[in-house]
């Protein structure tokens, strides 16, 4: 019999409750991956089963971009955030349309590897961030956040485009 797999949120970081919140990012991005290992293929990041829908190539650039841009944006705010990482994510969010902006030409591994940078911005912010500031309310020109708030949505954001991806996928499957 095998090792029992332990589900638990062990802090990761300087602040065990932004640690255990670092945690569950993690937990949320394995059961994203877990989606797409051996089940999406490179030739099916393209594919849109219906007009209305993304692909999943879109989708996973989407998740990568929204992702770095509540850390460098919104919660570290314009007069502290770093450089734009543009090698990282070269597109807008949206079309003129307002549709999520199409990503086509990027296998599987690069869409992985795009969403580990992103993930690399938001451990760079948050391992080192006190409890104190965690949860300090920062004023921006629409709403007030938290740092706490953030990774709230973030998780939020994640989770519903993992049942995205899972529906178009299994579309595409079905034919």
């Amino acid at each position: 019999m095998g090792e029992r797999e332990i589900l638990s949120l062990e802090p990761d970081a300087d602040d065990p409750e932004v640690g255990r919140w670092l945690s569950a990012m993690a937990d949320s991005r394995r059961d994203t991956l877990k989606e797409l290992d051996g089940r999406v293929t490179d030739d099916m990041l393209e594919a849109i089963p219906d007009d209305d829908l993304n692909s999943i190539g879109t989708i996973l650039y989407h998740v990568a971009l929204v992702e770095a841009d509540w850390v460098l944006a919104d919660l570290l705010g314009p007069e502290t955030a770093p450089v734009w990482p543009k090698d990282l994510l070269p597109y807008g969010d949206r079309d003129r349309d307002g549709r999520l902006t199409e990503v086509r030409g990027e296998t599987l591994a690069h869409h992985e590897r795009r969403l580990e940078g992103a993930r690399a911005i938001v451990l760079e912010h948050y391992v080192p961030m006190s409890n104190e500031e965690f949860h300090r309310i920062r004023p921006r020109e629409a709403f007030d956040l938290s740092a706490a708030w953030v990774l709230h949505h973030l998780l939020q954001h994640e989770a519903e485009h993992r049942a995205h991806i899972a529906w178009v996928r299994d579309r595409l499957v079905r034919g």
